[in-house]
Formats: C-alpha cells, sequence, structure tokens
C-alpha cells in the first residue's frame, strides 16, 4: 500500500532524521493494520519509508536509533 518496503535498518543505514524539517510518523494501514515507520518533510509532506513495523521491539528499535520520545512518534491513517 505505501510502496516498497524496508525490513532492516541495513538497508537505511544513510538515512539522517533531520529535526527541523521532518518529523517521525508511524503509518498505519486501516485495512489491514501494516504499520510503516518513517519521517513525513513539514514543508512537501512527502513519506520516507524507514522501516516495516512487525512488532513492539521494531517501533522500539525505531526510536532508539533516532533518539525519538513517545510523545514526539505521530500516527496516520
Amino acid at each position: 500500500m505505501f510502496g516498497r518496503k524496508k525490513t532492516s535498518f541495513d538497508t537505511a543505514a544513510d538515512v539522517v532524521y533531520d529535526r527541523e524539517n521532518q518529523i517521525p510518523v508511524i503509518r498505519a494501514s486501516i485495512c489491514n493494520g501494516e504499520q510503516v515507520a518513517g519521517f513525513k518533510d513539514l514543508k512537501t509532506g512527502k513519506f520516507e519509508e524507514i522501516l516495516l513495523i512487525r512488532s513492539e521491539k521494531d517501533r522500539e528499535d525505531f526510536m532508539n536509533r533516532f533518539g525519538i520520545l513517545p510523545s514526539e512518534l505521530r500516527k496516520e491513517y
């Protein structure tokens, strides 16, 4: 639904989180509940996929790697 899925951080090793121009987002499908973690550009609205969320551990790993607090993470449908 959201395009090509990345399943590990190895494929996104060169990703840099720009706190001034991006926000962390979990995109969730309302049909099947699939979730993808990534960053949304505040100016263009473009979403950059980072990781397919398959478990709570995946979500925690995403947040720890980029230093994201739970209050910063938004969920979009």
